[in-house]
């Protein structure tokens, strides 16, 4: 191990994959700006190529075209930050429901690769960690080892030989969540993914709200220490440990964990697959039943899995956030009922927690109960459920569909419910590529015999 720092102009880094973040707020104005005007000329020419062939034209078909969307995909990778962060959220949290157009290439933004020019890297670290920052360090390599929407990961070696993985935030995005969420938010309502019947603006509020606290790297590295510490006890997890003395509001310093993506578990025996998945089913439920705190980031990039062990990393804990006891006891109503295999009970504690207005049931009672069906039927069994097997899906997306048309019918679930629905949605889905089986009755059985309801807050 050589004690030499790396030069910030190393030739090794591969400079095709670097791109600087827009840091200022006119330059990610301009940037938005050359977003909306191409994805308005492509509207146009689109327009005209359907009208001249005689097809039907509609705002949001034409703003879905293959070419918007891949401009819309470039920018927000180009801007990263919110813009960013939205698109990722929008691609995974819609699961099957986006038009595979779309989809296929928003979850690009899943993957983006691109990262600071180390010019920029170094300007960062400067304002962070001084001048003489290279000083703290046997070696730091310039060439990240993960980047994302709000930062970017570095390896590193201390003097006293602690490996740690260093994330820095990207300049400028913290100062520009508001706006990023607004522009891209238009550009939803435009498409009509944000309809103006929905309180969206609710919604935009607790992005907003949830980015700002993502930015907010001292306040992460506390929520990882206390992650650490709950799991302290339970096999199967790595929480890395917070380096304090390095940790800034924009720098977030940990132990450099191995381990390899979650989605390589596909190459696993499948009882491998089954296990791991169940494990983190487990945390889930201990987070909304046990631990009152909740990671709401199910990216797949926040979980590593050890192959040796079989133990899975945890990483990201800025989308953390505590659950509201009544959203947790909600829960725990609708699960009892569906264990229960009550229809009734189902339908008053999904009106209850918010998932459905009352005028639903009303209008549509054999719809309903349909849907009802279908899921207590998969969870009811006392067997594995397959996660890989989504054959009731499309029934489930035609019943609600035909429901949605109805615009009557429409309502944003409680703020709160979004955050642990999307944490829960998102779970379901690892488990669906990995295919693993797992046996939902039995451990919901277990888990909520092994836990009582959150004490609610009086005022």
């Amino acid at each position: 191990m050589t004690d030499d720092i790396p030069d910030f102009d190393d030739k090794d880094v591969d400079r095709s994959r670097e791109r600087a973040v827009p840091s200022g707020r006119m330059s990610r104005i301009s940037t938005f700006g050359r977003l909306v005007g191409g994805v308005a000329g492509g509207m146009v020419a689109e327009g005209a190529r359907r009208l001249s062939s005689g097809e039907a034209v509609s705002p949001r078909g034409l703003i879905l075209t293959p070419g918007n969307v891949q401009r819309m995909t470039d920018r927000l990778a180009h801007l990263r930050g919110a813009a960013m962060k939205m698109g990722q959220m929008i691609s995974m949290d819609s699961g099957d429901f986006l038009p595979p157009e779309l989809a296929n290439i928003l979850a690009s933004l899943r993957d983006q690769a691109n990262f600071m020019p180390t010019k920029q890297l170094d300007q960062v670290l400067r304002a962070e960690w001084g001048n003489d920052w290279r000083k703290q360090f046997r070696w730091f390599n310039p060439r990240p080892i993960a980047a994302a929407s709000i930062g970017q990961v570095h390896k590193a070696l201390t003097r006293d030989g602690k490996e740690l993985a260093i994330k820095v935030q990207y300049p400028g995005v913290a100062k520009s969540i508001d706006s990023d969420v607004d522009n891209v938010m238009a550009l939803l309502k435009i498409s009509g993914f944000a309809p103006p019947e929905l309180e969206i603006e609710k919604l935009l509020d607790a992005a907003k709200k949830q980015l700002h606290e993502e930015a907010d790297y001292q306040r992460e590295g506390e929520q990882m220490a206390l992650y650490r510490e709950r799991l302290t006890e339970v096999e199967g997890f790595v929480v890395p440990s917070l380096h304090e003395g390095l940790t800034r509001g924009s720098i977030l310093a940990m132990s450099f964990e191995e381990g390899v993506g979650i989605e390589e578990l596909d190459k696993e025996t499948p009882k491998r697959r089954n296990e791991v998945t169940e494990r983190l089913m487990r945390l889930v439920a201990r987070e909304l039943f046990e631990f009152g705190v909740m990671q709401t980031d199910p990216n797949f990039a926040n979980f590593r899995f050890r192959q040796q062990t079989g133990e899975i990393v945890l990483l990201d804990f800025g989308a953390c956030r505590a659950v509201d006891p009544e959203v947790s006891n909600g829960y725990r109503k609708l699960l009892i009922a569906g264990l229960n295999g009550d229809r009734k009970d189902v339908i008053a504690a999904t009106i209850e927690a918010g998932f459905m207005q009352p005028i639903v049931a009303e209008k549509y009672p054999e719809r309903v109960n349909r849907m009802i069906d279908l899921v207590l039927n998969e969870m009811r069994e006392d067997a594995p459920f397959d996660f890989g097997d989504r054959s009731f899906v499309p029934l489930l997306r035609e019943e609600g569909y035909a429901i949605a048309r109805d615009r009557e019918t429409w309502v944003l679930p409680p703020i709160e419910t979004l955050f642990v629905q999307r944490k829960v949605s998102g779970t379901a889905l690892l488990g669906a590529n990995l295919k693993a089986k797992v046996n939902i009755r039995r451990m919901t059985e277990e888990v909520l015999a092994s836990t009582e309801p959150l004490p609610v807050k009086t005022s």
